[in-house]
């Protein structure tokens, strides 16, 4: 039994219990250690590290809430320096470092350089520790390390050098890494077949960051947030909307009040002329209802524009499609009018009398109030909310409305394109009549650029992304609205204000020569 050794064993097990006890020493961290017995021999050493380094101890401990690591990260060398010299050479290739708890004698040699002191005989010396190593040129580099002074009391026989001296004669310490340290918004890989101070800093993927020097990962940003450009920091995504505050916002914005003023002002023309021929010729009450509509259309769209919320998303769906119907149950209706009135001048025909005002403000409200239910409907059962995009595009929010029931939305746009075609096709056929001014004629072209604007619509609507889905969906309704307003009654305001020869009963009742 070599009670020394014995002694140097339990003075390391005190020292590691005394670590894993402290929560000040390597806080969050426990040191393990294993015991092997060299016997004081070369090759009983070299047994023991060979299964240390491989991993072939056949003992497994369960004790302590230890387990295995798999890899050895450090092994304290025998006393004396042959066997320790020994472990070296097996381990040196595996990068394990070997600590000397006894350092009595060393004789290095490499390449023709040979550092070497002995203390063993000696009570009284002084010597110079030199650490050396080979360069990647092949060059020998040397540095004094400390002294060691056997005169010097127990314990302090050592000292440390605090002024290194390098052999290019410089005080500044040389770089001695593979790679340097990968900042904030990269990660570690790797290289393969080198050492682990070996590896490339690859940038964070798109949508993660790293915000410590040397991660070996990189972690998502919440769905809300998105990377900076260095990949280092999570912001909160922009929120985005049709905004007045913005250049489109501003000129769908500045076209739907123009659109309304313009509707009021034709309304106002009308009624200063609406005892002439060509307002009452064209059913005033309906005109008058369906300018009010018009300009109800016009508005509308601007309820699109701005930071949506639960109501404003029930109100602009709703909106548009109940003032859609009832400035097309309006032209329906003097559509109606149109074919009656050319009926009624017929010998022994009585058909006006069935389709009198009475009868032309029942039909616009039966029409209006159907979408008014259908509205009810969908505004119950499911209806439109804001939510908040976040797959349109990744580095920001879309905030939008969602339509609840997309079938509600379909049923309400289906049965404006339903009272549309039908319009379209009794203005088609009403077309020819043989007044000198049909109005048959001008509801066909407002119909027509009607149906067209709704059919491009459609595909416009389904692929447009983010606030443009909006935007398309306003100028849609702008479109349509212009159309109606200029087709219908723009040829009246020009007859009315700069051709008033033309406004009068006998011209407007002329057959057409051609």
């Amino acid at each position: 039994m070599d009670s020394r050794e014995l002694r140097f064993s339990r003075a390391m097990v005190f020292a590691i219990e005394e670590i894993n006890n402290s929560t000040e020493l390597l806080p969050g961290i426990k040191l393990g250690y294993q015991i092997h017995d060299s016997c004081t021999t070369v090759p009983v050493a070299m047994h023991v590290t060979f299964q240390l380094s491989n991993g072939l101890d056949p003992v497994f401990y369960t004790g302590d809430n230890c387990s295995q690591s798999g890899m050895v990260m450090a092994i304290v060398g025998e006393s004396e320096s042959t066997p320790s010299i020994s472990m070296s050479r097996i381990i040196g290739p595996f990068n394990i470092p070997q600590v000397l708890s006894q350092l009595k004698k060393v004789n290095f040699s490499r390449n023709g350089y040979d550092v070497s002191f002995d203390v063993n005989g000696d009570p009284v010396a002084r010597y110079e520790l030199v650490n050396w190593q080979q360069s990647e040129s092949g060059s020998i580099e040397m540095v004094t390390v400390g002294l060691y002074d056997t005169s010097l009391p127990e314990g302090q026989e050592f000292h440390i050098s605090r002024n290194l001296t390098w052999m290019d004669g410089g005080k500044q310490v040389p770089v001695s890494v593979c790679s340097d340290s990968c900042r904030p918004g990269t990660r570690k890989v790797l290289q393969k077949g080198k050492p682990i101070c070996c590896y490339d800093c690859i940038l964070c993927a798109e949508g993660e960051i790293s915000n410590t020097t040397d991660s070996l990962n990189c972690f998502p940003c919440p769905k809300e947030f998105w990377p900076n450009a260095e990949r280092d920091t999570c912001f909160p995504k922009p929120v985005e909307f049709l905004s007045f505050d913005e250049v489109l916002g501003i000129i769908l914005a500045a076209f739907s009040v123009g659109g309304a003023c313009l509707a009021i002002i034709t309304a106002a023309v009308f009624f200063r002329h609406r005892s002439s021929p060509i307002v009452r010729a064209n059913n005033s009450e309906l005109s008058f209802l369906l300018l009010f509509s018009l300009t109800l259309c016009f508005l509308c769209s601007l309820t699109f524009i701005g930071a949506p919320s639960d109501w404003s998303c029930r109100l602009r769906h709703t909106a548009f499609g109940i003032t859609f119907v009832l400035c097309i149950s309006c032209i329906l209706g003097k559509t109606i009018v149109v074919l009656v009135a050319f009926k009624a001048t017929l010998p022994d025909c009585k058909v006006m009398k069935w389709f009198g005002p009475l009868q032309q403000r029942i039909t616009v409200v039966s029409f209006t109030f159907v979408q008014v239910l259908i509205c009810t409907i969908w505004l119950c059962v499911s209806p439109p909310f804001q939510m908040e995009n976040l797959t349109a595009y990744k580095e920001r929010i879309i905030l939008e409305c969602a339509l609840g029931s997309a079938i509600g939305f379909w049923v309400v746009l289906g049965y404006i394109g339903l009272l549309a075609v039908f319009c379209l096709v009794l203005a088609v056929l009403a077309r020819k009549l043989p007044d000198n001014f049909n109005e048959a004629k001008l509801i066909t072209f407002s119909m027509l650029i009607f149906c067209a604007v709704w059919i491009t619509f459609i595909p416009a609507y389904v692929s447009s992304p983010g606030k443009f889905t909006v935007a398309v969906e306003i100028f849609a309704i702008l479109a349509s609205s212009f159309g109606l307003i200029l087709c219908i009654f723009a040829p009246k305001c020009y007859i009315i204000l700069f051709k008033p020869e033309k406004n009068t009963k006998k011209h407007l009742m002329n057959k057409n020569e051609s």
